[in-house]
């Protein structure tokens, strides 16, 4: 992942860089920031690309960015931005619509026509997820999709909050991807961003049935993982959680060779394990790491830590401990 920022660079100088860093990051784009707002402005931008999505989580304080007839005779790659709300506010304008966003909202824009996107408008500062996505990559009219330019997709409700949920969390662990996580996130963003069109446009019968399942199985996981610290987390919580049944749950994760409760095992002991290995943590209390991760009891945690990794978390914190002396 590549992360570009204004941290190290004088004060007077950080806008004249972004300035010039918005240009050439995507497509070219003229950034602007109220003059009274420039000796404070700070932001940072980090990418990734997995792929036909390219990934760009940006950080910063009041700015705005123009699309404009000419920069898009400029250059224009014919793309669609998903753009998703992760911290303060974003307000997006294209095809005289204007779409004011709010924390886990979703708005579409297209680079083929002029937009504005204004961040963090009368905030401190803000976050936004940004997707980029050709437009033949995903199984919807191009005529429909662009229906919805800045169109407000609530992140609260229907297949909306389903899919906020998972592009919330795709940006809190956006730098912990290994290669093997971005071989198989292309497809499950695509599939995603499939479903939360599609049920914004209400034409669930024109996506096919296995990007809907594959969809779904990217929320139930993004869901499970943001609630592994639940001690109370259960196969009837989250089918109640994503409208369906107790026995298809248990039919999707056998469709992957898992059991619900065996999925949410294994990555809560992953948890645990980081934690156990961070230097940061030593001192906390083995059961204490246990109980942040869901685990209740802390015979039973000892005893799925070593059948999971062959030692005892005792064993493996002093094994870790003894490699990062040496």
């Amino acid at each position: 992942m590549d992360v570009v920022s204004t941290a190290e660079v004088p004060t007077k100088e950080r806008f004249a860089l972004w300035r010039e860093v918005s240009s050439k990051m995507w497509v070219p784009l003229d950034a602007r920031c109220e003059p009274h707002l420039e000796s404070g402005f700070r932001a940072q931008a980090s990418f990734s690309g997995f792929g036909h999505v390219r990934a760009l989580l940006l950080t910063t304080t009041p700015l705005s960015v123009h699309r404009t007839p000419k920069l898009i005779r400029q250059s224009d790659p014919e793309v669609f931005f998903l753009n998703c709300a992760v911290h303060g506010r974003v307000v997006g304008e294209q095809d005289g619509r204007r779409a004011d966003l709010q924390v886990g909202d979703l708005f579409l824009r297209d680079s083929s026509r002029p937009y504005l996107t204004r961040f963090a408008p009368g905030d401190p500062a803000s976050q936004v997820l940004v997707l980029q996505f050709p437009r033949s990559s995903l199984p919807l009219p191009e005529r429909d999709l662009k229906a919805l330019t800045s169109v407000r997709i609530p992140g609260d409700q229907g297949i909306g909050a389903l899919s906020s949920q998972f592009l919330l969390g795709f940006a809190r662990h956006m730098h912990e991807f290994s290669p093997a996580d971005i071989t198989h996130l292309s497809t499950l963003t695509l599939d995603v961003l499939t479903a939360a069109l599609a049920g914004a446009l209400d034409t669930h019968s024109a996506v096919p049935p296995h990007t809907r399942q594959r969809a779904l199985m990217a929320q139930i996981h993004a869901f499970i993982r943001d609630n592994l610290s639940d001690a109370h987390l259960t196969p009837a919580t989250i089918a109640a959680a994503h409208h369906i049944s107790l026995r298809y749950l248990h039919k999707l994760f056998h469709q992957e060779g898992h059991t619900v409760a065996g999925w949410i095992r294994e990555h809560r002991l992953q948890q645990c394990r980081r934690d156990l290995a961070a230097p940061r943590l030593a001192a906390h209390p083995i059961h204490a790491i246990a109980a942040r991760w869901g685990f209740t009891s802390p015979a039973h945690f000892s005893q799925a830590f070593r059948s999971a990794y062959g030692l005892s978390p005792r064993q493996f914190r002093r094994q870790r401990a003894t490699v990062r002396t040496n």
